[in-house]
């Protein structure tokens, strides 16, 4: 059904957007001018509920004046400082305050903190550090990064190389890595609740890796814990755990993605809280600033971190950086997004919603063309049968009528991924399985 074009339309022709089929978009645009609480408000005044926290990063809601505050208090006294040989108070005040509140708790240890500007920037950082790290202590031939089939690590030239997504890698050259298979198996654990119960045999895909290579040359493997972008693939039950126990004896740094599980996603501060395994590095950006301003954070252990305080005082110990870590209004951003998780409980906020989340999905099952339904924290998949000769087609279509009846969904090939805010209401998740529904009928 066509659009009627709406009198406030900007110009499109001079913005090249990024994962978007632009010649489609611009051709029946979908433009989003105000935001509040769960909802964005588009070009025409229609509510239109968010189910995916923006961009699984508007953890606690739309339009939240306390940040807003702060971001404007910062603007006046600071706008801008350089963090090279130069500092400010409140990078200091937020890394400290991270500190406080690290993945695994106090007794993991990750609590030091090196800025970034994105989820990009924090994996291609991390993978930097883990080889810096093994060079430090004497182990310069491991170069080598292990990722995953179907992960994403953002599109930084290290995050395309250890990611698994064909279609962000066959254009680029890449760095030395290989890849161990995902976890996703439809076979055996389609529509699991939570956990998958098969597939911890994977997890020697490392074990293999290592004896292909050899474990000399093999610096860190990352995996995101949950893989979000490739459509909500979840680890089965004691992989990572497993993955853990591979990396441990071989000397290999594990590093966690987590750009999209972080702060509060799971019902857990962290991923590594979820599953309880610790690893040497963790990836952050997204809901860092609650969206607000863009940031990343890498979160190091101590022992990571002190490898490389080696040498001279006056020598810079890791050659890296950009000119935006640590920036002081993102900075004073992150402050109050901290503030709001902790005083309104965010971080642990979707325990408590995790099984009206699960039930409401899951009674999608049965519905034309429903393959497979995954979920676990606030976070949710429909998986869908693609069309012949036209995958993606079936989602697209869905992700389109829901946009047009109040319900902003995001697809990856034919596969719905749902991630609300955090802040939402047992009501608002049965309007999201509605509408989401009710879009399903009309696609079949």
């Amino acid at each position: 059904m066509p659009q009627t074009p709406s009198s406030n339309m900007p110009v499109l022709d001079n913005f090249w957007m990024p994962f978007t089929a632009n010649r489609q978009f611009k051709s029946a645009p979908r433009l989003l001018a105000g935001a509040e609480g769960m909802y964005y408000t588009d070009i025409d005044g229609k509510k239109v509920m968010d189910g995916t926290a923006g961009l699984w990063c508007v953890n606690a809601g739309h339009g939240r004046k306390r940040i807003t505050d702060a971001v404007e208090r910062q603007l006046r006294t600071l706008d801008f400082a350089p963090t090279f040989q130069m500092g400010h108070p409140v990078a200091f005040d937020f890394a400290a305050k991270l500190g406080t509140m690290s993945p695994g708790g106090p007794s993991a240890q990750l609590d030091r903190v090196f800025f970034t500007g994105s989820g990009s920037e924090s994996v291609d950082t991390a993978l930097k550090i883990a080889i810096a790290y093994q060079r430090a202590i004497g182990q310069g031939t491991r170069t080598r990064i292990i990722g995953r089939e179907k992960g994403y690590h953002g599109v930084g030239f290290g995050g395309i190389s250890v990611g698994g997504l064909v279609n962000n890698r066959r254009v680029f050259p890449q760095i030395p890595a290989d890849h161990m298979r995902h976890t996703l198996d439809l076979d055996r654990n389609a529509f699991s609740k939570g956990l998958p119960a098969n597939g911890i045999e994977l997890a020697e895909d490392l074990e293999r890796l290592v004896q292909l290579h050899g474990a000399e040359t093999i610096a860190a493997v990352i995996v995101e814990p949950m893989s979000g972008s490739a459509g909500v693939i979840l680890p089965p039950k004691g992989y990572l755990e497993r993955i853990r126990a591979i990396s441990e004896k071989h000397g290999i740094l594990l590093i966690f993605d987590e750009v999209i599980t972080g702060f509060g996603r799971l019902g857990t501060p962290f991923a590594t809280d979820y599953f309880g395994v610790v690893p040497d590095l963790v990836t952050t950006a997204k809901g860092i600033t609650n969206g607000a301003i863009p940031m990343g954070a890498v979160f190091a252990s101590r022992k990571v971190h002190d490898g490389l305080m080696t040498g001279p005082e006056n020598a810079i110990e890791l050659f890296h950086g950009y000119t935006y870590s640590g920036h002081p209004v993102a900075s004073a951003a992150g402050i109050a997004t901290m503030e709001i998780y902790e005083e309104e409980g965010l971080l642990t906020r979707a325990a408590g919603l995790a099984e009206t989340w699960q039930e409401a999905l899951h009674s999608l099952k049965g519905l034309p063309h429903v393959a497979d339904i995954r979920n676990l924290g606030l976070v949710g998949a429909v998986e869908l049968t693609s069309r012949d000769g036209a995958p993606g087609t079936r989602a697209y279509d869905v992700f389109v009528d829901c946009f047009r009846n109040g319900l902003l969904i995001r697809v990856t090939g034919d596969i719905i991924a749902l991630s609300p805010p955090l802040i939402i209401e047992k009501e608002e998740i049965a309007t999201i399985v509605s509408i989401l529904g009710d879009a399903l009928k009309r696609a079949a």
